[in-house]
């Protein structure tokens, strides 16, 4: 491992220099090299990371929505991805057009994969609960679903509650959900909304978005099992830039969770 980080350490810093430290467009920068040694994939915009790099974790995700457009599943899974956490549903009346197909395609592509909802402040925890049982299957092998919990740039639902009613329509919200998937959701958020709201109040499973910082900076005593570290990854198979994550633990830690959390 150490080995392993003093390599990314060097190509990264390589990749900055070249691209001027200024403005103007930057290259994408490799995660590791080798001839099919390791990830391939790597970022249109690299952060100059302190106080921890994603590139010291080992297993590393994507998450996606339409956006994203086609996708070639098996380059994405050759390139070292390990997990897709793919966009289902958002409020309670909006499906993503690609969610079914992603889906699929993922689970061909033998990828463990599972469903988020977007959450809205314009309607119940028990409405869009169940807007996301009517579009997401029950199967086995499926990850757990994920409630995604941010301030919502929406002019439909400019809305921002108090915490009490945040926190109150999300948690009818993952009830419902763990009675019906028999799987507790995790919690995805972002920094504001988390310090907002007193997430870490919560005793559940964090994904965290913490693009500027380490989590162990950005959310201090915040335990999380997912760290979304780039809004600006390259990945083959995918056109354009993607999130991208880690699993906050060893290869042999993550197959231990997903023997553990895929039902």
């Amino acid at each position: 491992m150490r080995v392993l980080g003093k390599v990314l350490s060097i190509l990264l810093v390589v990749a900055l220099a070249a691209c001027g430290g200024g403005g103007g467009r930057r290259a994408p920068v490799a995660v590791v090299s080798g001839a099919g040694a390791g990830p391939q994939f790597g970022d249109s915009a690299p952060h100059a990371w302190v106080g921890g790099h994603p590139y010291d974790h080992m297993v590393h995700g994507i998450d996606i929505s339409r956006y994203q457009g086609n996708i070639d599943w098996n380059q994405v899974r050759n390139s070292g991805i390990s997990f897709a956490f793919i966009k289902a549903t958002e409020g309670g009346d909006h499906a993503d057009p690609n969610f079914r197909r992603y889906w699929y395609e993922a689970a061909q592509a033998r990828i463990p994969r599972g469903a988020y909802h977007y959450f809205y402040f314009c309607r119940s925890g028990a409405q869009q609960a169940a807007w996301f049982i009517a579009n997401v299957p029950r199967e086995r092998n499926a990850m757990p679903p994920v409630i995604d919990l941010e301030w919502t740039a929406s002019k439909t639902c400019p809305r921002r509650p108090p915490s009490h009613e945040v926190l109150r329509e999300a948690k009818i919200f993952k009830d419902i959900l763990h009675r019906h998937y028999g799987q507790r959701p995790i919690i995805y958020t972002t920094v504001d909304f988390y310090r907002d709201n007193n997430l870490g109040s919560w005793p559940e499973e964090f994904w965290l978005r913490s693009v500027a910082g380490h989590p162990r900076i950005v959310y201090p005593g915040q335990q999380y099992t997912f760290w979304q570290y780039t809004g600006t990854g390259r990945v083959p198979g995918i056109s354009g830039n993607v999130d991208l994550n880690v699993f906050a633990g060893s290869p042999a830690q993550w197959r231990l969770w997903l023997q553990r959390r895929l039902q």
